[in-house]
């Protein structure tokens, strides 16, 4: 028996490998929300139901496949995966249970920019939230950080660069962010949307249409787009006029629902205004970057998440609804769920609350639920 961590499953999901998995947590919270792969397999017993032993499911576990142990927080896993290997099965379990998948990030290098510079994104395989790095001369600049703050610190600091710029694209309502953190620690300028920031109790550099940023000694621009519809601020970035981060306007497989500050209606005009006009000015052969991914088919081979801004626009439904009668339904009815304690996590960004790190932990515990397709 022995552990397995999140990176190591990370990579399997990248590389697309078989696993078979035995989460022990209760049904409705593995139906909620799993670890997901193309060649995963799974069964759900929860943990109570194994308190006698484990010999009524041996049948159902594998032999010939790799065997993953989930629970929660990883204690009801490894003893799980201690009663298998004592009955001659050779298991791992999920070091730190769900929540260390929740928070684990794996940087991905998406691309080279014109004047030497790179492009990362950083993906939270667990959550679906994508953020990024852009990083010229010794500089760079941080778009959508997440809580994580020491994995963005760490990894500035292996690469021998200084983060000078720190950006939200919006104020987020699925997860914290680590951006004023971040550039407490760093003295980096920290950029928000002033129409999401009318509550804020923080000082901060307002992120307006036509703000330029340079990083580095080269011409890599980060230009301010004004997008609402998700939020009321939401910014998108053309970013070296190669790269457009979309925040969560626009995904891959779907487009960003209005409804997370209770302004659906109100919003849908913007959003659509944004994907439809917006968006159209823009050059085809821009590259993606979405703040978020919703189901695990949108990872690319290399398990970046990007796609043409004109493949987007001949292959999203989101993007091709031409009756806006429609298009208002789609975004405003039938909705997914609201993402666990969003009203909570808005207010954390906005610096009106600061729960402890369990607490914030608990709070984003679920799967990505920005999206409508």
């Amino acid at each position: 028996m022995k552990a397995m961590t999140s990176k190591e499953v990370t990579k399997k999901v990248f590389d697309k490998e078989p696993l078979f998995i035995l989460d022990v947590r209760n049904e409705s919270d593995f139906n909620d929300w799993k670890i997901e792969g193309e060649n995963f397999e799974y069964l759900n017993i929860p943990y109570f139901d194994l308190l006698d032993g484990v010999e009524e499911i041996l049948d159902q576990v594998p032999t010939d496949k790799e065997v993953l142990v989930v629970c929660a927080k990883e204690g009801s896993s490894v003893m799980v995966a201690e009663m298998l290997d004592e009955a001659g099965r050779e298991v791992s379990y999920l070091q730190g249970g769900m929540k260390a998948w929740s928070e684990h990030l794996e940087p991905v290098k998406v691309g080279e920019l014109n004047d030497g510079g790179s492009m990362y994104q950083f993906v939270r395989i667990g959550k679906g939230c994508l953020s990024y790095a852009v990083v010229s001369n010794g500089e760079a600049a941080l778009i959508d950080a997440t809580r994580m703050t020491d994995v963005y610190l760490d990894f500035a600091k292996e690469l021998g660069v200084e983060i000078k710029h720190v950006f939200d694209t919006h104020l987020h309502a699925d997860h914290i962010s680590g951006g004023r953190k971040i550039a407490e620690a760093t003295g980096a300028t920290y950029w928000l949307p002033p129409k999401d920031a009318d509550e804020v109790t923080f000082n901060y550099q307002p992120l307006e249409d036509g703000n330029n940023v340079k990083i580095g000694e080269t011409n890599i621009d980060i230009n301010a787009l004004y997008t609402p519809g998700h939020t009321i601020g939401s910014t998108s970035f053309v970013v070296d006029e190669k790269y457009l981060l979309s925040g969560d306007i626009l995904f891959i497989d779907s487009i960003g629902r209005p409804d997370l500050a209770g302004k659906a209606e109100d919003w849908v005009a913007d959003l659509r205004n944004s994907l439809y006009n917006r968006y159209k000015q823009l050059s085809d052969e821009l590259v993606v970057l979405p703040a978020h991914f919703m189901i695990i088919e949108e990872l690319n081979e290399d398990g970046s998440v990007s796609e043409k801004l004109g493949t987007l626009f001949a292959k999203n439904h989101g993007l091709n609804i031409e009756d806006e009668a429609e298009f208002r339904r789609l975004v405003t009815e039938n909705l997914p769920p609201q993402p666990n304690a969003y009203q909570e996590i808005r207010e954390t960004n906005m610096g009106k609350i600061s729960p402890d790190d369990e607490k914030q932990r608990e709070m984003e515990i679920g799967p990505n639920r920005c999206a409508v397709r």
